[in-house]
């Protein structure tokens, strides 16, 4: 009975673990995370397989939490797919932790793990284990220093980089400059 009612609750509330060696950014100012962010490349997922011109718009909602559009563009069907979802801060507002639902009840972890505390330019990202990773940035195309940069940093923090897709933003250009 016990197992039943861990697994239950597990598929309530999601999985908003960490992956060992991964380290939400402190301070951490929603505020200035705000508004849209372009994904430089990430790993594959079913969920943004074959995408292009992929962004993630985040705003603040009524009620505290924050609105997530995530938008890209789907060669292959010739249209724009787009999802909306909700997230939150796991403990607390001054720490790059956050969960992040797509589906209803359902939460998987949002964590920035290297962040231009400075300017808010460019930032990594996490979920729950090292099979989800993304590289932001506010402009279509970032330096390639700074993607190697973060590539390292990922990579130093048990990714498996090899992996990354980079995502192309236009059609004549690359996403790394």
């Amino acid at each position: 009975m016990k197992k039943w009612f861990v697994l239950i609750a597990t598929m309530l509330t999601g999985c908003v673990g960490m992956p060992d060696g991964v380290v939400p950014v402190e301070p951490f100012d929603l505020e200035r995370y705000l508004g849209r962010w372009y994904e430089i490349a990430r790993l594959d997922h079913s969920f943004e397989r074959g995408l292009s011109k992929v962004s993630a718009e985040y705003s603040l909602r009524e009620d505290g939490s924050v609105r997530v559009i995530n938008r890209g563009y789907s060669e292959a069907e010739g249209k724009w797919k787009e999802a909306e979802g909700k997230a939150r801060f796991v403990r607390n507002p001054t720490e790059g932790f956050l969960k992040v639902s797509f589906f209803g009840p359902f939460y998987a972890s949002y964590i920035i793990f290297n962040l231009d505390q400075e300017h808010y330019r460019y930032a990594l990202i996490s979920g729950p284990d090292t099979s989800y990773l993304w590289i932001l940035s506010r402009q279509p195309t970032l330096e390639r220093e700074t993607v190697d940069m973060l590539i390292e940093k990922a990579r130093q923090a048990g990714f498996d980089t090899s992996g990354l897709i980079f995502v192309e933003q236009a059609a004549d250009s690359s996403p790394v400059q």
